[in-house]
């Protein structure tokens, strides 16, 4: 498989994990391209390994997580309808949650939303998870873990504040 074919067939799933990734489209098309540079280069090795992709989306997770080492930082907004492409429109209800649930996502670590998105968008085990983000399989636990408490926090606390005759836990 030459490196034009590799890219043609897993473009469109590479933008949906970088979307997931960074919860703005824009920005996983720029860590995509950066990514596709680098294999480019690099096509005649990582091209003859068993599982490309997976050596290739352990590059994106690695250029998603070095990001937070540079100069500038960005902090993605407006990730609405970005994760799924264009779809039908949700109800007013589903919206509202849906919106809800993508504002706390951002309010993550990266490490956090990383093992997050792993875990739910891509369905990898904990040494899935681990092996890609270079950690061991206890760290990825930990951080599903508070991911998952503080979007528990978050998001009830919105909803026991605004619902008279509820307690909260």
């Amino acid at each position: 498989m030459t490196f034009d074919d590799f890219a043609a067939a897993r473009l469109p799933a590479m933008l949906r994990f970088a979307t997931a990734l960074t919860g703005d489209a824009d920005l996983a098309k720029d860590l995509v391209q950066e990514v596709l540079i680098r294999v480019s280069g690099r096509w005649p090795e990582i091209g003859q390994l068993d599982r490309p992709e997976a050596y290739v989306r352990k590059m994106v997770v690695n250029e998603y997580l070095s990001w937070r080492r540079r100069s500038w930082r960005l902090i993605p907004s407006g990730m609405s309808g970005h994760l799924t492409g264009p779809s039908a429109p949700d109800p007013a209800e589903g919206y509202a949650d849906r919106e809800a649930l993508l504002a706390e996502l951002v309010k993550l670590s990266r490490r956090q939303r990383t093992a997050l998105v792993l875990r739910y968008y891509e369905g990898f085990s904990d040494a899935e998870i681990a092996d890609v983000m270079g950690c061991t399989q206890s760290t990825v636990r930990g951080h599903v873990f508070r991911a998952l408490a503080a979007l528990r926090v978050e998001l009830d606390e919105p909803l026991a504040a605004g619902t008279p005759g509820k307690e909260t836990c």
